[in-house]
């Protein structure tokens, strides 16, 4: 069981001023953190029991003692990895081999923070109403747009018809076509994308299924789906072309394209292999 520490970092800075407290004396302490009462921790912070009870709320734990676990297998993590996991940001005059140790390293520690913060009920959810969906729409604006039409060639290998535009205007003419037999994957790191909002609350209002991916906390975009799904990974302005959250929204598509193939392993492979072979002919 861990996460705390990254639940703690993606959301630190939309909490209330007490519950922030909290989670900065947390972050700053974590060793003590784990070994402290709900008392000892409120008077350490300088915030009240009852700040604690609630950014536990917001964190979506169930009680301190589960976020006290959840810190703890953090920090156990921690000590069995001998690599230093942390974000690097671009410096200047970087060596082209110091770029490619921190860019990688960046991705890779972005997957490993999301695979902490999924949701696998969530995630079994989105992969049924992907299952049972008669057609796919992915909605995305902007480098969101890459991962849609990446998840749309995915899914369209298997026999799942899917659908993504760029232009945001035709994916809100898309929504109004969708009926309750359809499914719509909206796709936005920041959560506030306004015509990813209005393209979910278009394909609710006809009865379609809906799913968001998004970074980790409370947002317009994962409000407004049926079933939420979030990615964790620190974007700084130098890397504000969304790099290392690129890659962990393209590794949950990657898990929910598995988890559709594998409910139908005989055909979705006899697609596969059928979609190589007239790549290769061709």
């Amino acid at each position: 069981m861990n996460g705390g520490l990254v639940r703690l970092r993606e959301l630190i800075d939309q909490v209330n001023p007490s519950e922030r407290k909290v989670a900065a004396y947390i972050l700053e302490h974590p060793h003590e953190m784990i070994e402290q009462s709900v008392a000892q921790l409120a008077a350490n912070s300088g915030a009240s029991q009852a700040a604690i009870v609630r950014l536990c709320k917001s964190l979506g734990v169930k009680s301190y003692q589960e976020l006290k676990l959840k810190v703890a297998g953090d920090l156990q993590e921690q000590r069995q990895s001998e690599a230093d996991t942390g974000y690097r940001d671009i410096r200047p005059n970087d060596s082209i081999e110091a770029i490619i140790r921190n860019v990688s390293d960046n991705n890779i520690q972005s997957i490993r923070d999301t695979v902490k913060i999924l949701d696998a009920a969530a995630l079994e959810r989105a992969v049924a109403a992907l299952d049972g969906a008669k057609r796919i729409f992915f909605f995305g604006v902007g480098a969101s747009n890459l991962i849609a039409m990446d998840a749309q060639q995915k899914f369209l290998r298997i026999n799942k018809t899917s659908l993504s535009f760029p232009d945001p205007h035709v994916q809100l003419t898309s929504a109004v076509t969708m009926t309750p037999e359809d499914a719509a994957v909206g796709i936005s790191y920041s959560g506030e994308t306004r015509e990813i909002v209005r393209a979910l609350s278009i394909a609710k209002e006809h009865g379609s299924r809906t799913i968001s991916i998004t970074k980790y906390g409370d947002n317009a975009v994962s409000r407004t789906a049926d079933i939420p799904l979030f990615t964790s990974s620190s974007e700084t302005e130098i890397r504000s072309g969304a790099m290392a959250s690129r890659i962990s929204q393209l590794n949950v598509i990657d898990i929910l394209y598995i988890g559709v193939a594998s409910r139908n392993y005989e055909k979705s492979v006899q697609y596969l292999e059928e979609s190589r072979r007239a790549i290769r002919q061709g």
